[in-house]
């Protein structure tokens, strides 16, 4: 067998298309497609959750990913009811988002009921859509129609969202 005809098993694997259960399985998944984003050079972005509590957006593996991604002609949008867990719990995200707030647009819907609000990863590529929050139950995948759909209605929960999570805090 030639070099050619062996398999790079170095090479990842791509993200998957298929329904996720539990709270690790739904963790991986974010983990894989902040790896992927920065990999493939996703130009855009769209993560949302009402608090981004369960979400491991700490682990310096993470932070290296959006390190790696972030880069001049990218762009983010953060969507949550607030942000004080991500304050709490995820400290290296905050200096992360602080370093890059120039490409990092975030918003809030203090109004929003936690349940309805989408929990959500959106890229031209590829989707997460957590839709049991209780359980870390939903769907994920590449599919046109799935994209489509998602990014719609994360577009209308946009539309009524306002600044909020500022880069710098200023005291008095």
């Amino acid at each position: 067998m030639s070099d050619s005809d062996k398999v790079n098993e170095a090479e990842p694997a791509a993200l998957p298309s298929r329904r996720f259960e539990g709270r690790e399985d739904f963790r991986q998944l974010v983990r894989d497609a902040f790896a992927t984003a920065a990999r493939e050079g996703w130009r855009e972005l769209v993560l949302a959750d009402a608090t981004f509590d369960d979400w491991p957006l700490g682990e310096r593996a993470v932070v290296d990913s959006l390190q790696s991604w972030a880069k001049s002609g990218r762009h983010c949008v953060l969507l949550a009811k607030r942000y004080d867990a991500v304050v709490r719990k995820h400290p290296r995200f905050v200096t992360w988002r602080g370093t890059w707030s120039h490409i990092i647009t975030a918003v809030a819907c203090p109004s929003a009921d936690a349940l309805e609000l989408p929990s959500a990863i959106w890229s031209p590529s590829w989707v997460l859509e957590r839709r049991d929050l209780e359980r870390s139950n939903g769907y994920c995948g590449s599919e046109p129609d799935r994209r489509v759909a998602l990014r719609e209605g994360l577009d209308e929960w946009l539309r009524k969202a306002t600044p909020a999570f500022p880069a710098t805090t200023l005291g008095l």
